[in-house]
């Protein structure tokens, strides 16, 4: 007698089920990376709008003690500036710009726009802003100024710090 094997209907909706819940799981985690993203995003755009704006006080303030502690003091490190063109190291970049504008000036402002662009990746990020510089010199001379401004940050510790930056006036500006 030939033996019969009784088979049972397949339960095709069950076995599907968990391709289901593997979708919806990877389309989770895809919509919490993106929302970390845009949070990340959000805090860094706040942290670096708070940094623009003191660094433009302290640049302000004619003072290069105040600007100072937005910058890495190694002697190896470039910035560019409106003039002459670059220095070399803060030690540098302070007595340049002292002579180039500080001690003229009797009064200086430089001020942010709202155009601030922020990249970070990791403890390096990059700001991108126009700014504007009103100096008063001490002979009553003034110049208004359009510059645009990017800055090279590291975080060092708890600190961001300008590891490079460029300022440029357009031409003709």
């Amino acid at each position: 007698m030939p033996v019969q094997i009784e088979q049972r209907p397949r339960a095709t909706g069950s076995r599907h089920h968990w391709i289901i819940y593997v979708l919806f799981a990877f389309f989770g985690g895809l919509l919490t990376f993106a929302g970390a993203r845009a949070q990340q995003k959000a805090t860094d755009d706040a942290t670096f709008r708070k940094l623009i704006e003191a660094y433009c006080a302290a640049w302000s303030s004619g003072n290069t003690a105040n600007a100072a502690k937005f910058y890495v003091k190694d002697d190896s490190l470039i910035f560019y500036d409106v003039a002459p063109f670059s220095y070399t190291g803060w030690k540098n970049y302070e007595i340049g710009v002292k002579k180039e504008f500080l001690d003229n000036a009797a009064a200086v402002s430089l001020t942010a726009e709202k155009d601030l662009k922020v990249t970070r990746h990791g403890n390096i990020a990059w700001t991108t802003v126009s700014m504007h510089l009103s100096d008063k010199a001490k002979d009553g001379k003034t110049i208004e100024a359009e510059i645009r401004y990017t800055g090279i940050w590291e975080k060092r510790g708890k600190n961001w710090l300008l590891v490079h930056e460029h300022l440029s006036a357009p031409l003709g500006g």
